[in-house]
């Protein structure tokens, strides 16, 4: 405006002031159709698949911490045959440089299924399982601490700050919801080290980061509504649309905005979907059981109750689901540095039978087979003792399993050496894993990107080879 003596008079509207208001309206008209296409609404990319998909969706079940493979998904006899005995080969540096003899595996291992893979007493029940699972015992990682792994086994990349794979997924895929995230971490008391950046969008829009719920009421905080009627509640938000609206024409395309609309207009519908996600009341007596929600143990209730919404997020279409460990008293997670059998049975125990549980009802239902299901930690530990009764971090050989999601079954893909230290046939990184992932959810993993500072990024960054080998 110019000022005239206390007299105001408006300024002339300039083209840009008018193609920048317009734009709102003009692309309404436009935006109205492509919200009919899931895809595109919720996604950055035109072509939602760049192959067939074998896969829908991602569930997660990271074993943060870091099991110990060579106590239960890679048997290395020679291990017992050395217990105590000085180990025989050249240690690399750990974490806390406290190295003692060679360990001996604490349980015993059992062959399951037709396929007669080996599986420790720790897991009996995904034991149970193995004919549709493939063993991956050769999987590695550049870290050996807890934040940098924990960030590369979920972004690729051992800094805080770069999106997450299930922000990834959901970019890709969009939302096959309207009602729910695309993305979502179910937080059983313990969220990664490295805290939330694990699950975030990174430079991607900030509407592809998890939504981290509970697997309880309430899921989210603040679900229910506060106002005394929902036209109360309607009006606030029509308020504060059109507040939000008249700041996008007049500033432009911004993504913390435009972000924070979609939020806003998600977080609206979730108020009725969340709870209804949340009311397991439907489900059969014998479901329940399966998913261990009768059991004594209070961790394994509550990591079955997680499972259990774990399939009925996929089954409403989320994209990628991700579950943490539960806390458990004398346990700092699978990180056993010191009092390994109690640390892992006290974990297993909590884990073991409601995967099984979750992989049984995917499978009966139909649901496995478009369902990714995923086993890891960020790395494996070492088959020499740390002090007398705890293992050390060990990144340089160590076990993942996937299930489901067009993934072959009852197989077992990589080895290490006979002491279960090092990758020593079909090594798979982490960049490996995920354009294998991604590849089963349709994608190539080269193709996938987001311009960002002048370069297409990726998940995989500039590495990356699908493991064709253990899709079926």
């Amino acid at each position: 405006m110019n000022h005239h003596c206390g007299q105001f008079r408006e300024m002339p509207q300039t083209r840009r002031d008018f193609l920048k208001s317009s734009a709102l309206g003009f692309g309404g008209l436009a935006l109205s159709s492509l919200l009919n296409d899931k895809a595109y609404a919720a996604s950055g990319i035109t072509t939602p698949y760049q192959h067939a998909p074998k896969a829908k969706s991602v569930i997660f079940l990271y074993m943060d911490g870091g099991v110990s493979h060579v106590d239960s998904f890679d048997p290395k006899p020679r291990l017992r045959a050395e217990d105590g005995k000085p180990f025989g080969m050249h240690m690399e540096p750990t974490q806390f440089d406290n190295n003692g003899n060679t360990l001996g595996n604490l349980w015993e291992f059992n062959h399951y299924g037709q396929s007669g893979i080996e599986v420790s007493d720790l897991f009996p029940h995904i034991g149970s399982c193995v004919d549709d699972i493939t063993m991956i015992r050769s999987m590695t990682s550049k870290f050996s601490e807890h934040n940098q792994a924990n960030y590369f086994m979920h972004t690729g990349h051992g800094l805080s700050g770069r999106p997450s794979m299930g922000a990834w997924t959901s970019y890709g895929l969009g939302a096959s919801s309207e009602n729910l995230p695309g993305y979502v971490v179910l937080n059983g008391g313990l969220i990664p080290s490295g805290g939330v950046d694990n699950f975030g969008s990174g430079f991607l829009p900030a509407s592809y980061q998890g939504s981290i719920m509970q697997a309880k009421d309430p899921a989210v905080p603040n679900i229910n509504p506060q106002e005394a009627s929902a036209q109360l509640q309607n009006n606030k938000l029509a308020l504060l649309n059109a507040l939000d609206n008249e700041t996008l024409a007049r500033m432009g395309k911004h993504d913390a905005l435009e972000s924070a609309i979609s939020n806003y207009e998600l977080a609206y519908k979730m108020q009725s979907s969340v709870p209804e996600l949340m009311d397991i009341s439907g489900e059969t007596e014998a479901t329940k059981k399966l998913y261990c929600l009768d059991d004594e143990y209070p961790q394994t209730q509550s990591y079955g109750k997680q499972c259990l919404v774990a399939r009925r997020l996929v089954e409403r279409g989320v994209r990628f689901v991700e579950l943490t460990c539960s806390s458990i008293q004398g346990s700092d997670r699978w990180d056993a540095h010191g009092g390994l059998k109690f640390n892992h049975e006290s974990n297993a125990k909590a884990v073991d039978a409601p995967i099984a549980g979750l992989l049984k009802d995917l499978k009966s239902r139909g649901l496995l087979d478009e369902t990714l299901v995923v086993f890891t930690g960020e790395f494996g530990r070492t088959p020499f003792a740390q002090g007398t009764n705890g293992r050390d971090h060990n990144p340089f050989g160590f076990t993942t399993w996937v299930a489901g999601g067009g993934m072959k079954g009852g197989h077992i893909y990589g080895a290490t050496d006979e002491y279960g230290y090092k990758t020593v046939e079909n090594k798979v990184d982490v960049h490996d894993f995920h354009a294998t992932m991604l590849h089963q959810l349709g994608f190539d993993h080269k193709r996938l990107t987001f311009r960002y500072s002048g370069r297409d990024m990726r998940l995989t960054d500039v590495h990356g080879e699908v493991v064709h080998d253990i899709i079926a």
